[in-house]
C-alpha cells in the first residue's frame, strides 16, 4: 500500500490538458478557461454619475446658486459644456459632461422652477472615474468561470472565450449483483447507485459522463464493456478491483495494456483503488462500497479532472476545525471519516459513530470528512483536525 499523498501524485501525473475550443460567452459558465481573456473597453467607458443629482463645477457650498441648463440620463449624455453657476440635472449612470467635477445629490439641494440652492455639502464627489472598474487590455487569467466572471467578460466586451473542452467521463460499474436502476433485481442483487453519484460528481466538476452497461463477472463481458468505453477521456470503474476470484477489473484491463500506475492504498474507506493507463487515456479503478467509492471519487477522481481542465493547483483543498468529541489512534492507514461541521466563525467537526462503508445514510447526513492522518495517536476533544468539506 502506498500513502495517499503518493497516490495523489501518481493520479496526477496521467492527467493531460485537454484540447482547446471556442465556446460563446453565454455557453461558457462552469467552463475552465484556457487563455486570458482581455478587456476591449475601460468600465465604465466614461466619467459616470454615482448618483441622482446635479453636475456642477464643484466644490459646492452650502447656499450655494446654480441654474438648470439641461439633463443627461443613462445612455442620454450632454453634449455641452457646464460652467461656474451651470447645473445639469443628471441620472445614476449618465456620462459626466465636460467641465463638471461634482454631483450635487437631489437631496441636497432645493429646486424652484430652474433654479437650485444647495442645502447640504459633501466632500465626495459622487463620480465614477473612467475604467475605475477596469481598463482596456485587463486580463481574466485561466480559471474556472462562475456567473460573475461571465457579467465581467460580457461587460469587457468578450463575445467568445478559449476555453478546455469538457473530458468525456466513461463509467462502468461491474459485478454479477448489480441491476440498473428502475429494473427488479433478484434475491441476491442490488441497484448499481454508486454510478449516479460519481456521474455528479463527475459533471459539477466540469466533465461530461457516460453512464454505460453493467459489466458482469466474465471477462468476455468486461472486455466487452471496455470496448464501449473507447473514444472516452477518462475511463472510471467501480468494483471489481479487489482480489478476490470474481474481482476481474484488473486482469482485463492489463490484457488490453493497462500500464498500472498503482493498486492499493493506505486509506479507508477505499483502499482497493487501482490507477493507471488504459488505450492511452487515464483510468481509475474505484471500489465498490458505496462510501468507498466516493470518497475515492472526491479524493482522486475530481482532483485528476480539474488537472485535465487546467487547474493549476488540484488537489483538495481542506480547511481545519475543533473536534467536537474526543478520536481513537488511527493507525496504519489514513482515515477519512464522515462528519458533520458546525458553526461558521469557529467550526466544530464530530465524526459519526458508524464508519461502515457501505451506510450511505450515513455519508448522506454528513458535510465534511475527518481526515485522521495515517500514525496519528489518539486525540482529545478540543484539538484542532483537518477536514474535507463534501
Amino acid at each position: 500500500m502506498i500513502p495517499v499523498e503518493e497516490a495523489l501524485s501518481r493520479v496526477l501525473a496521467l492527467a493531460r490538458a485537454m484540447p482547446v475550443e471556442t465556446v460563446p460567452l453565454a455557453q461558457a459558465a462552469g467552463r475552465w478557461l484556457a487563455e486570458p481573456a482581455v478587456a476591449r473597453r475601460d468600465q465604465p467607458p466614461f466619467a459616470a454619475s454615482a448618483m441622482d443629482g446635479y453636475a456642477v463645477v464643484g466644490p459646492a457650498a452650502q447656499g450655494a446658486e446654480f441654474t438648470v441648463i439641461g439633463e443627461a440620463g443613462a445612455g442620454h449624455g450632454y453634449a455641452g459644456t457646464i460652467g461656474a453657476g451651470q447645473a445639469l440635472r443628471i441620472f445614476t449612470g449618465a456620462p459626466v459632461p465636460a467641465g463638471a467635477t461634482q454631483i450635487v445629490l437631489q437631496e441636497d439641494v432645493a429646486r424652484a422652477g430652474d433654479r437650485i440652492t444647495v442645502q447640504a455639502t459633501s466632500h465626495n464627489a459622487n463620480i465614477r472615474p473612467q475604467g475605475s472598474d477596469f481598463h482596456i487590455g485587463q486580463r481574466v487569467d485561466p480559471k474556472r468561470l462562475s456567473p460573475n466572471d461571465l457579467a465581467l467578460l460580457a461587460a469587457m466586451n468578450v463575445p467568445q472565450l478559449a476555453v478546455r473542452r469538457r473530458p468525456v467521463l466513461a463509467i462502468i460499474a461491474t459485478g454479477d449483483e448489480l441491476m440498473m436502476l428502475g429494473d427488479t433485481p433478484g434475491p441476491d442483487q442490488i441497484i448499481a447507485s454508486n454510478s449516479f453519484a460519481i456521474k455528479a460528481l463527475a459533471e459539477a466538476s466540469g466533465a461530461e459522463a457516460r453512464l454505460l452497461p453493467i459489466a458482469r463477472d466474465t471477462e468476455p463481458a468486461l472486455r466487452a464493456v471496455f470496448d464501449l468505453a473507447q473514444g472516452a477521456d477518462l475511463v472510471v470503474t467501480i468494483g471489481g478491483a479487489s482480489v478476490g476470484d470474481h474481482d476481474l477489473v484488473a486482469r482485463v484491463a492489463e490484457t488490453l495494456g493497462m500500464e498500472r500506475a498503482f493498486y492499493k492504498i493506505a486509506m479507508r474507506p477505499g483502499k482497493p483503488l487501482m490507477a493507471g493507463r488504459l488505450r492511452g487515456v487515464p483510468m481509475l479503478g474505484l471500489p465498490g462500497n458505496p462510501v468507498s467509492a466516493i470518497v475515492c471519487a472526491h479524493l482522486f477522481l475530481l482532483p485528476l479532472i480539474r488537472a485535465m481542465l487546467g487547474d493549476p493547483a488540484p488537489a483538495p483543498a481542506t480547511l481545519r476545525a475543533t473536534l467536537g468529541v474526543d478520536v481513537a489512534a488511527t493507525g496504519p492507514r489514513t482515515h477519512y471519516m464522515r462528519a458533520q461541521v458546525s458553526g461558521a466563525d469557529h467550526p466544530v467537526i464530530t465524526p459519526f459513530d458508524q464508519q461502515d462503508s457501505a451506510l450511505l445514510t450515513v455519508l448522506c447526513a454528513a458535510n465534511a470528512l475527518l481526515i485522521r492522518p495515517l500514525g496519528d495517536g489518539p486525540r482529545r476533544a478540543g484539538e484542532a483536525a483537518e477536514f474535507l468539506p463534501i
